[in-house]
């Protein structure tokens, strides 16, 4: 375990680093963050005794730094600085077996089958075996930064201090070299301390995150209590937007430019929407911030081609997604910017509803077929056979909403079709009840981000109401449509 209890220090009579106090345990990984000049290495350097602290203690397994004699210390802790100077040229593996140095009675006068394998293991562990024999001014700054680590494992140290140890490699190695150090923490019950300039790299590898800000610590926790728009915001002096990690339960951060998007002006409307017996289409003249449901390109970002695509009743294929990209590039779409739905339902009997109301304004598309209408609280009950008919709807917001008015904006769209269901007595062919939906409903939001601003998109809300009046209003129309459809 690694104690540091009020530790102040620098250079000379000024101190960098000022009263911090953290312990890290074994088996866990803290990263340092914090800005040019906040003094990160600072406080390595004092953590690791190359720099002799103004006041405060060190501690490792309940010692105190200066009670370990150098080579001890050496053996319980190794230290990979930020930069290294070579002032003559040692091999891959002479500079990796450095590091059993602390283990040798002699100058390599003891060399053992233990320094062997830990000299091999960690080579092999690195990924730089095949560079065994190389001369490492000969090496990519990447590739010597690899080796060092490596020299680190070899020491067998139980306490890690690592300074940018991603330095210089790309980002697979810096995934490579990240995966190893915490496998080594969680097999070895390794502390690891680890300085970081990049804050998504440490947030998804460290257990706690420790961020300075003129020596002090601003912030120290876990990294849902350390990477927070309004600390980050605070320390670094740049906007930033939180988010989650897809697949780890751990923040992220996206820089936001000082340069305002340059947005072209637009205002949408049903005007735009083009309708053809192959697809509805809308092609936005600005990328539209979106949420959906869709085939291709479901979830959030930003688009500017909108498809919703009618294929045969038939449609049987093994890869939809493939399938559809393949349609979408034909088309002369590009799929990385295009959202996509599709549907066995005539859609030339599209509504399309224009909603102005203060402060904004929304365009509703629905296509609706109720053969296939499906009761939600019932469908654990029986095996279904699949049918034709799918609700498909677009909500169209001129406007800047917040993330949550995205949300509730699906969540208000979806009670709205339900409540049209239930208006039109859309039955549950296999239950006989009234149906909720069919089972291969899509839908979307998206909006401008230009314009009059929405927090809210609930039924209480100014946006909520107008959603909720409009979409059931289209999709009533819409199933009747499709019930009684119009000549073309």
């Amino acid at each position: 375990m690694l104690k540091v209890d009020h530790l102040s220090g620098g250079y000379g009579e000024k101190n960098i680093v000022n009263n911090a106090t953290f312990t890290v345990n074994k088996g866990k990984m803290l990263g340092i963050l914090g800005p040019n000049g906040s003094g990160k290495s600072t406080l390595m350097k004092l953590m690791s005794g190359i720099l002799q602290p103004a006041s405060g203690t060190v501690e490792i397994d309940g010692k105190e730094l200066w009670q370990y004699a150098t080579k001890e210390l050496a053996k319980k802790m190794a230290v990979l600085p930020q930069l290294h100077a070579h002032a003559f040229s040692h091999t891959v593996r002479e500079t990796v077996s450095l590091g059993r140095y602390p283990h040798q009675r002699g100058w390599f006068s003891s060399w053992s089958t233990e320094d062997e394998a830990a000299v091999v293991e960690a080579m092999e562990m690195m990924d730089i075996s095949r560079y065994e024999h190389t001369a490492i001014d000969h090496m990519s700054g990447g590739e010597q930064q690899r080796v060092f680590v490596a020299q680190a494992l070899a020491q067998n140290a139980s306490i890690l201090l690592l300074d940018e140890p991603t330095n210089h490699l790309d980002i697979n190695h810096q995934k490579e070299l990240l995966d190893t150090i915490k496998r080594q923490a969680i097999e070895r019950d390794l502390t690891i301390v680890s300085i970081f300039h990049d804050i998504n790299l440490a947030s998804m590898y460290c257990d706690h995150l420790l961020l300075l800000d003129q020596g002090g610590i601003a912030a120290i926790g876990e990294p849902h209590e350390v990477v927070k728009e309004k600390e980050i915001r605070e320390v670094y002096g740049t906007r930033v937007a939180t988010h989650p990690h897809p697949e780890l339960p751990k923040p992220q951060i996206t820089l936001m430019p000082g340069v305002d998007r340059q947005a072209v002006e637009q205002k949408i409307t049903k005007e735009d929407f083009s309708v053809s017996s192959e697809m509805v289409l809308y092609r936005s003249a600005a990328p539209l911030k979106t949420v959906s449901s869709a085939v291709i390109n479901a979830g959030s970002g930003w688009f500017t081609t909108f498809m919703n695509r009618r294929v045969d009743e038939n449609y049987r294929v093994s890869d939809t997604v493939e399938e559809l990209t393949f349609y979408i590039e034909g088309k002369g779409f590009k799929s990385t910017d295009t959202v996509a739905m599709m549907t066995a339902v005539d859609v030339g009997q599209v509504v399309l509803e224009n909603c102005e109301f203060e402060g904004g304004s929304i365009v509703v598309a629905v296509t609706a077929g109720a053969g296939n209408g499906t009761d939600v609280s019932m469908t654990h009950l029986k095996e279904r056979r699949k049918k034709v008919g799918t609700v498909n709807t677009w909500i169209f917001v001129n406007g800047t909403l917040a993330e949550e008015a995205f949300l509730q904006a699906m969540m208000t769209a979806t009670e709205a079709k339900t409540k049209a269901f239930q208006e039109e007595k859309v039955i549950d062919p296999f239950t006989g009840t009234i149906a909720t939906g069919t089972p291969t409903d899509s839908l979307l939001v998206a909006a401008t981000q230009q314009g009059g601003n929405f927090q809210y998109a609930g039924p209480i809300s100014e946006l909520g109401r107008h959603i909720g009046k409009t979409v059931f209003k289209a999709t009533t129309e819409a199933i009747r449509r499709y019930r009684n459809p119009a000549p073309h």
